[in-house]
C-alpha cells in the first residue's frame, strides 16, 4: 500500500468530477474506497457522513472515504445512477462492488465494509492495535494500554485478548477485584486462549503475593537464613508482584539449585506458574526456562 494510504489527511477527502478517477478508481487498487454521495440540503446525509468518517478513521488507513457533492458534480452522480441521497458505493480494484442508500448505524457500516472485503484489513488493524496496547502495558504505560483495550471493547465487548489485557491493567494498578471481574466477561469458549490463561495466572499470583508479606522483610529473612526456602519462595512471589521478574526467577532457581525436591518440587512448580502468567515471549520466561532446564539436565 502506498505510504499516503496511512496518512490521515488522505483517508477522508472530497472529490470532484475531475479528481474522481484518481481519488476513487486508482486509490481502490490499494485499499477499499467508500464514496459518499451527498448534498447540503439532505438531512440524512448530515446524519450519515459523521458516522462514515468515524468508522473509516478507525480502520487506520486500510479504508478510504471520498465525499462527492452531487449538486456540484452531477456528471459523476449520473454515471453511477445515484437516484437518492445519501448513497454510498464501495470500490475495490477500480470498480464498484456494492452500495447502500439512506442513513445507517455504525454496526451496519462495519458489516458493509466487511462484506466488501475490508474484513481482513480490519483484522490486521485490530491486531496492530492490540499489539500496541500490549507493548504499552509491558512498558508500564497502563493508562495508554487501558485506553486502547477499552477502544477495542467498544466494538467487541467480549473480545478475549482485549478483556485479558484490560484485566492486567487493572491488576497492575492495584485493583485485583476489578481485574477479576473484567476477566470473568471472557466467553467460556475463549477461556483457554493464551492471553486469557496468562491473565488468569497473573491474578492467581497476585492473590498468592498478598499472603507472602512485605518485600523488605522477606529479603531480610532470606539474608539471615539462605536456607529458609519458604521465605525465599515468598520473596519470589513478592518480587513478581512488584514486576521484578528477574529477582523472582533468581530466588526460585536458587531454591531449586539448593534442594530441587523441597516441598514437593515447589520451586519448579512456582516457576511454571510465573511462566504461564508472563507468557512464552517474555524475556524473564525465556531466561527462566533456559536456567531451569540447565539445572534439571545437569
Amino acid at each position: 500500500m502506498p505510504n499516503d494510504a496511512a496518512d490521515a489527511t488522505n483517508l477522508i477527502v472530497d472529490a470532484t468530477t475531475a479528481t474522481f478517477a484518481a481519488e476513487v478508481m486508482e486509490a481502490s487498487r490499494d485499499q477499499l474506497v467508500l464514496v459518499d454521495f451527498w448534498a447540503d440540503w439532505c438531512g440524512p446525509c448530515k446524519q450519515l457522513t459523521p458516522v462514515l468518517e468515524s468508522v473509516v478513521a478507525s480502520y487506520g488507513g486500510t479504508v478510504k472515504l471520498v465525499k462527492v457533492n452531487v449538486d456540484e458534480n452531477q456528471a459523476v452522480a449520473a454515471q453511477l445512477r445515484v437516484q437518492s441521497l445519501p448513497t454510498v458505493y464501495a470500490f475495490k480494484d477500480g470498480r464498484p462492488l456494492d452500495g447502500f442508500m439512506g442513513a445507517q448505524p455504525e454496526s451496519a457500516i462495519r458489516e458493509f465494509i466487511a462484506r466488501c472485503g475490508g474484513e481482513e484489513a480490519g483484522a490486521a488493524d485490530l491486531d496492530a492495535a492490540l499489539a500496541a496496547a500490549e507493548e504499552a502495558l509491558e512498558g508500564g504505560a497502563l493508562q495508554d494500554a487501558a485506553g486502547i483495550f477499552a477502544a477495542v471493547l467498544q466494538d467487541d465487548q467480549y473480545h478475549p485478548r482485549a478483556l485479558a489485557g484490560l484485566s492486567v491493567c487493572y491488576l497492575r494498578s492495584g485493583d485485583a477485584d476489578r481485574a477479576e471481574q473484567t476477566l470473568a466477561l471472557v466467553p467460556p469458549e475463549k477461556a483457554n486462549e493464551a492471553e486469557v490463561v496468562s491473565a488468569r495466572a497473573a491474578i492467581e499470583l497476585a492473590k498468592q503475593a498478598e499472603d507472602a508479606g512485605p518485600l523488605e522483610e522477606l529479603q531480610a529473612a532470606v539474608t539471615a537464613n539462605p536456607d529458609d526456602f519458604q521465605a525465599r519462595l515468598d520473596l519470589a512471589l513478592a518480587a513478581a508482584a512488584a514486576q521484578s521478574k528477574t529477582k523472582a526467577v533468581d530466588e526460585l532457581i536458587e531454591i531449586f539449585r539448593r534442594d530441587r525436591t523441597w516441598n514437593d518440587d515447589a520451586a519448579r512448580k512456582q516457576l511454571l506458574k510465573f511462566f504461564e502468567a508472563w507468557g512464552p515471549k517474555d524475556a524473564a520466561t525465556i531466561d527462566g526456562r533456559r536456567r531451569l532446564s540447565a539445572l534439571m539436565f545437569s
